[in-house]
């Protein structure tokens, strides 16, 4: 027989991975598409695990399926009013070179799973998540503190962002063993909707709005809830167009939040609430936009932001999501104190400076050339590799 490794040789097996997922989301599945081809080329099969949305989740229709992944009945089940889930998890998921794990509380799961890999020789378990619950009230609370305590249990982890991994490496974990995804989605058919937009339909959108010909337009695009901050978003609007007469508002979304914005509405012409938005229709109102103003969470919506060239501005109480690392202030758009008037200055003063707002136009459209779902697959590859050539720690 030829020698190990010599012509004729059998390839090698190819290593394992899965990744779970409580449920899987629409706009991760050409993620999850694109990342199992990359790592096919390198000799290494993706399984991805997952469930169905739990009752809370299950309002926003927004499942995705893929034909090769293992779909699994998930359990869900409520303890003081606390959404908890166990996921099984099938043979040919648990018997993996690597699994990583989303790095949830509420998944009961994961435990097992964990200390599974942990005493199996040759296997490893990592994370995938935010490092801690950015929207928690209580950070010191005892399910975060359950979770800062699990953090470090793990052999690699893939954080979504480089703010993710500051986090993780002020609790301890080695910064050699982390891997920032760049988390992104596929903003390919965002950024065709926008080379759609002909004139004709920027023209009636003007018309509709009563938008003056060369007038800004503020944009706000997203769910409306508390947490982000619709009460400062309309502060600061009426005092921008008392500096400015012809700006404009546009709100795009719906939620909880939706009256406080008709009510405003009601008596101001200049604002307009044009409910939800897909595609072309959404892509216009970016294309005729001047500046983005979302004084609350913000999340991958920054990512729309750049790619339309409009610059953002929000405020540093939100409770943000790991993206916002991406908004670097004054330079592609503006992370300002929630102080209204302040706030509303430094939009006008923007507004009143067209060399300053190319720059920050600019800006984005670099930062929307990193941010791609193309580089997050890489990253990820980069990174699953790297965890599955490492020694066990």
């Amino acid at each position: 027989p030829p020698p190990p490794g010599g012509p004729g040789a059998a390839p090698p097996r190819p290593r394992r991975v899965t990744i779970q997922q409580r449920r899987l989301v629409q706009y991760r599945v050409t993620l999850f598409e694109r990342l199992r081809t990359v790592l096919a080329d390198r000799n290494i099969e993706l399984r991805v695990l997952y469930g169905q949305a739990s009752p809370t989740d299950a309002k926003r229709n927004d499942a995705g399926h893929l034909d090769w992944g293992d779909e699994v009945r998930a359990r869900w089940f409520s303890i003081r009013g606390t959404e908890l889930l166990w996921q099984p998890w099938p043979r040919a998921t648990r018997r993996c070179d690597l699994a990583i794990l989303t790095q949830e509380n509420k998944i009961l799961s994961n435990l097992p799973i964990q200390a599974l890999q942990a005493v199996r020789r040759g296997r490893k378990v990592g994370y995938w998540g935010h490092g801690r619950n950015l929207q928690s009230d209580d950070p010191d609370s005892a399910s975060e503190r359950f979770k800062k305590l699990l953090l470090t249990k793990v052999h690699w982890w893939f954080g979504y962002t480089e703010h993710t991994r500051d986090l993780l490496i002020d609790d301890g974990f080695p910064p050699d063993r982390i891997t920032s995804l760049d988390n992104a989605i596929d903003n390919d058919a965002f950024v065709a909707d926008l080379d759609a937009v002909d004139d004709e339909r920027l023209d009636a959108l003007r018309t509709e709005i009563d938008l003056a010909p060369g007038a800004p337009l503020g944009l706000y695009c997203g769910s409306l809830y508390v947490d982000k901050r619709v009460d400062l978003l309309l502060d600061v609007a009426e005092r921008v167009h008392a500096r400015h007469p012809s700006f404009r508002l546009v709100v795009i979304g719906d939620g909880p939040t939706r009256p406080e914005v008709e009510t405003f509405a009601a008596d101001r012409p200049w604002v307009h609430w044009v409910g939800v938005r897909h595609g072309v229709e959404k892509a216009a109102w970016f294309r005729l936009a001047t500046v983005y103003l979302s004084p609350g969470a913000v999340g991958l919506h920054v990512l729309d932001a750049f790619a339309a060239g409009i610059p953002m501005f929000t405020s540093t109480s939100a409770k943000h999501g790991p993206e916002i690392c991406y908004l670097e202030h004054d330079v592609n758009g503006f992370v300002l104190e929630p102080d209204a008037e302040s706030f509303a200055d430094t939009v006008a003063d923007v507004l009143d400076e067209p060399v300053r707002l190319e720059q920050l136009v600019t800006a984005g459209h670099k930062a929307a050339e990193r941010y791609t779902l193309a580089n997050m697959v890489e990253r990820f590859a980069d990174g699953i590799e790297a965890a599955l050539d490492a020694p066990r720690p």
